[in-house]
This record gives C-alpha cells, structure tokens and sequence, in this order.
C-alpha cells in the first residue's frame, strides 16, 4: 500500500491516512449554528485522515459571510458536538478551523451594524457574501473597516483562547488557527495592508507579534500538539500582499518551530488558483527553503500541502517526503468517498460550482457514492 493511505500523526492526532479534506466554506448554517445537512456532510467524508472544517468564526466581530457556523454561541456547539460526534463514529478525526475575517466582512454581518476591525483602516476590494431579504444569496462589496486600537488587541487574543477551549469541549480533535487568505492575522502579517504604527507595524517582527501571540494563548489552552496553523505566503485573497513574503513567512516559522504543534497547513500559490502565482515582481516563493528553514529552527510539526494536488503529485510528495500531509478541497465536494477513489484510482464525480456558495442539500450532500454508481 502506498504510504498515501497508510495510518500516520499529526501531534496528538492519530490519523488513518494521509489524505485531509480541506477547509471548505458552503455557506449553509443559518443563524451560524451547524445543522442537519452539516452533520451529514461532514459524516459522510470521515474516510479523510483529518477532516478540517468550513471557516469558522471565533465571535461575532469574526464573522464575514452569511451562513457560515460560529464558535461563540451554545447553539453553535451543540451542533458542532452533533457533527464530532458523527465523525468519531465513522472513526474519522475532525479539527475546526478558527476564523476572524478582519476587514473581510460587511455592516451587515458585524454587531450592532459596526465597522469590520483590521490591521488598517483601508478598504478591501474584495468581496463577501450575504443573504437577501428574499432568502437569495449573492456577493457584494466589502465594507469599510477600522483599525484596531492597540489597546483592543488582547481581547482578540482572549477571543482565540475562548473559541479554542469551545472547540474541545464540543468534540473537536484539534484546532486549525486561519493564518491565511487575507484574513485578521494575515492582515497583520502583510506589509502590504498592515499600515501599523504601533508596535504590531513596521517590521517583520511586529507584523507577526499578532499571530504569536494567538498561538502562544491558543497553546496554553489546549496543548500544542492539539494546535496547528494555516499560512498561504503568496495568495492574493483579500487583496492581500507583501513586499518581501519569504522573508515574512520565513520568520512565522521559525517562530513556529518553539510549538510542538501538530501540523502547520501551507497554501501552495494562490488559493484556488494558479500553482506558480508570484506577486508584482517578486521571484517564485521557494516552499523547499520554508520548510527548511522550519526544520533548521526545530520545527517537528506535521507539514500540510495544499493547492490542485491530484492523485499522483499526492503520491509522490508523501513518498518523497515533501509533504507529510496533502489536502484536497474541491474533490471533497464532489466525492465524499474521496479517499477510496484515490486508492482505486478510480475516477471522480465533478463539482457542481452552482452549488458551492448557500443553497440546499442539492451539491452538498447528494453526490453518489461508488456502491451508488456500480
């Protein structure tokens, strides 16, 4: 058997392959609270060596898209309880990934119709998600945002101590922290938006502070081998950028490497898009050297791959070593039994794109299974 599909370990987690099914936001928990069809959803993909769930928002203020679930209301973790609890009996492993969308958000979605928070005040020319008065959804124009006062910080760091003891206690396996994407702490990281004067600006080292700091407190809570991380060093979502991303990320994880963490997760290129991006003129980002650097500084932790891998570059960066973990995102989709059809190497269901964004069971937990197709 290959080494793809052979049991193996990412911190405390104890995980049957390989093969992790990416975070995937469907925008389909009204209210934020996870239901019936998410419960199905998730339970129907525990082959996965690890599951990581949609993005998901650690309060309120975090929240940026319509429909998608939260970890800051009983309601929201008795549903999660229900999805972990599906997942264990499946056998499967289950992680949340924990979310602030910083100035990825609108009005609408915010407290009491507030301004998004972020690194800055400058708006992004991004787009989010919202639910119409006629029950449609669509994308629309970001808001706004303000930027966070520093004195404001350590209350979000509190948040991400909160979200992550909410997050055991409702079955989770572990926590994934969302370091990427142009979210909150990749606002902060990018010298491109962050435009800090204060002691969480300006050079390398205050840029990441923000991100330490969520570790550190997210760590003391739940163990670091519980805890992991996602990075995407060149994507431009969010219209996220930065001058100089392998000396930024370079540093991240370095400073990663004092955590016994259980997988640090990486965004190969642009997320959902091209393999090679570069930003402006800077040179190809060297992944091989970021590794490097991780291992040189003590760095333990499991390393996730993601972006377009397909069944034979799966192979080949497990068995080389590349990787020791590869995600996949949009075949998950299509094919709750994704795990199967690699091992056969049989051919996968196509994704209904219609159907990714809101909407009902129809693209979401609908796909045939292999005995279905035979």
């Amino acid at each position: 058997m290959a080494k793809l599909f052979q049991p193996t370990q990412a911190g405390d987690i104890a995980l049957k392959n390989h093969i992790v099914m990416a975070p995937l936001t469907r925008n389909r928990s009204p209210g934020a609270i996870p239901n019936d069809m998410n419960v199905e959803y998730y339970r129907q993909r525990a082959t996965a060596g690890l599951i990581i769930t949609e993005a998901t928002a650690i309060t309120h203020q975090g929240q940026g898209y319509a429909n998608v679930p939260g970890l800051y209301s009983k309601e929201a973790l008795d549903g999660w309880k229900r999805v972990t609890d599906a997942v264990h009996a499946e056998g499967g492993k289950i992680v949340v990934q924990m979310w602030h969308v910083g100035r990825i958000s609108h009005t609408a979605l915010q407290p009491n119709g507030g301004k998004p928070v972020s690194s800055t005040n400058r708006i992004a020319k991004a787009k989010t998600y919202l639910v119409n008065a006629d029950g449609t959804g669509g994308f629309t124009d970001t808001s706004e945002p303000r930027a966070l006062e520093t004195s404001e910080i350590p209350g979000i760091v509190e948040d991400y101590r909160k979200a992550a003891r909410a997050a055991i206690d409702a079955g989770f396996d572990g926590v994934e922290i969302h370091g990427a994407n142009g979210y909150l702490l990749d606002q902060f990281m990018r010298d491109g938006v962050n435009d800090r004067t204060d002691e969480y600006g300006g050079p390398i080292e205050n840029r990441a502070r923000l991100t330490f700091e969520v570790v550190e407190a997210v760590t003391r809570e739940i163990g670091a081998r519980r805890t992991a991380i996602r990075i995407s060093p060149v994507t431009p979502s969010g219209e996220s950028y930065d001058s100089n991303p392998q000396a930024i990320f370079t540093h991240v994880v370095e400073g990663l490497a004092r955590y016994d963490l259980a997988y640090i997760h990486v965004v190969e290129g642009q997320t959902g898009g091209e393999r090679d991006y570069r930003q402006g003129d800077n040179p190809s980002f060297d992944y091989k050297a970021l590794r490097a650097a991780y291992k040189k500084a003590g760095g333990k932790a499991a390393w996730m791959v993601n972006n377009g891998y397909n069944r034979d570059m799966a192979l080949e960066a497990v068995e080389t070593g590349a990787a020791d973990l590869v995600a996949f995102g949009k075949p998950f989709i299509a094919n709750p039994d994704l795990v199967e059809r690699l091992e056969k190497n049989l051919p996968l269901n196509t994704p209904d794109q219609s159907t990714f964004y809101g909407g009902t069971a129809k693209g979401y937990i609908d796909y045939p299974l292999l005995e279905k197709v035979a």
